[in-house]
């Protein structure tokens, strides 16, 4: 995590601070004068990089414009991609089986580096731009209640009901420098892992998703016709290669974001439950977290057992379930991380993906430790298995069931009716 702080030199006196996680947009501007009149504090705005669009820098100098007596710019893409990203890779999450958690995991590590400058500041509350309604909420409160209970959370948009119209208003009577911009149909979050997007004509979810809701992928049908060929190395899990360069995490999945999206690969469209218990139409684009979960997949299914198999998949659900509903710093995703780890100490070798017309195929996979052995699968020669040994092994596995089936035997099933 790389910061850069800058402050105006005022004096605060012995007023409170409190931090606030600073976009840079309109709600989260407004929020610094609403905070120091409703609160009486001194704000302290937070602006963090996990790969989405805007300056940062440009964010710092806003805020101290608006009011803030220190304000932060956060580069925390590398420890998003490393600590947050690759141990959801482990273990394969989607939550309920669709989405890559690209929103939900980045909100515990914002939490995290709030923390960290709250108490760098001496700072008594935290601050968010979530709203009532969403998940969001949530994954910040608990998230900071978990790593810093001591600390109060404010959340303006909970107490103060504005609409947009009357916020800009509002920016205009106190002399608040907002983004002029074109307002936008949708809402819109992005990171390195994924962007969502819902509101506006997606909350008919009869509808199909308009091409201008998009941004990341082309669809599918103006897709290049040949398809492109991608080969992921991995080790231990962890995706380390494109095409045999080894990348670092954050550049591995930013060129995977741009080569998976312009062949239209990632496109989501799920009708979800939310924690607060709405079910909610979203729309997401995350190209390279579904090529590199599909790859991660085929990989784990050619070196691990079938019962490692079998039982990983109960545990990744879970773990996404926690990871949506905000519990990333809970002790039993803590306890399945190790559990994930240790599955991934022969996750190492090459994933071959197809990417074509918004489809990410897995097309060949290779592996020091694979455990597909050609000469007990073969049918042709050089056929290894011993096929003589199939008779005892079906009698064996079968006892169990002709043994019950003899015990619980009635008499009609017998064909002997009484008569």
């Amino acid at each position: 995590m790389h910061c850069t702080n800058s402050k105006d030199g005022r004096e605060t006196g012995n007023r409170k601070k409190i931090v606030l996680a600073y976009s840079g947009g309109l709600d989260t501007s407004v929020a610094i004068k609403w905070l120091e009149d409703r609160y009486d504090v001194d704000v302290v705005a937070v602006s963090i990089d996990l790969g989405q669009p805007g300056d940062m820098e440009a964010n710092v100098e806003r805020a101290r414009s608006i009011g803030a007596v220190s304000a932060y710019a956060v580069d925390a893409k590398k420890e998003f991609a490393e600590d947050y990203i690759w141990p959801a890779l482990k273990a394969n999450a989607l939550y309920q089986g669709v989405y890559p958690l690209s929103t939900a995991i980045a909100r515990p590590l914002i939490a995290k580096i709030l923390v960290d400058v709250a108490r760098k500041e001496g700072a008594q509350s935290i601050a968010h731009g979530c709203t009532a309604k969403g998940n969001d909420q949530v994954r910040f409160d608990v998230s900071i209640g978990a790593l810093a209970p001591e600390l109060g959370i404010v959340a303006p948009m909970r107490e103060w009901v504005m609409t947009r119209e009357e916020e800009i208003d509002y920016a205009k009577e106190n002399g608040i420098p907002i983004p002029v911009k074109k307002a936008s149909p949708y809402s819109v979050d992005e990171n390195l892992w994924g962007r969502s997007c819902e509101c506006g004509v997606l909350e008919d979810a009869s509808q199909e998703p308009p091409e201008d809701s998009r941004s990341w992928t082309v669809s599918p049908q103006h897709a290049p016709d040949m398809p492109a060929y991608v080969e992921i190395g991995f080790e231990k899990g962890v995706p380390v290669s494109l095409d045999g360069e080894r990348l670092d995490a954050v550049e591995l999945i930013v060129r995977l974001n741009e080569l998976a999206g312009s062949h239209g690969v990632g496109r989501i469209d799920h009708v979800e439950d939310r924690l607060v218990g709405i079910k909610s139409r979203e729309t997401y684009e995350c190209p390279a977290a579904i090529t590199l979960t599909k790859a991660h997949q085929s990989l784990e299914g050619m070196v691990l057992t079938r019962d490692v198999l079998s039982y990983k998949k109960g545990a990744e659900q879970r773990y996404a379930e926690l990871a949506y509903d905000g519990y990333w710093f809970s002790p039993l995703r803590e306890a399945l991380d190790a559990f994930m780890e240790k599955t991934q100490e022969f996750v190492t070798g090459t994933v071959r993906v197809k990417l074509f017309k918004g489809m990410a195929e897995v097309v060949g996979r290779s592996s020091p430790h694979s455990l597909y052995n050609e000469g007990l699968a073969t049918y042709a020669k050089g056929d290894e298995f011993d096929h003589t040994s199939a008779k005892g092994f079906i009698y064996v596995w079968g006892l169990p069931l002709r043994t019950a089936a003899s015990a619980y035997r009635t008499d009609e099933a017998s064909g002997d009716r009484g008569e």
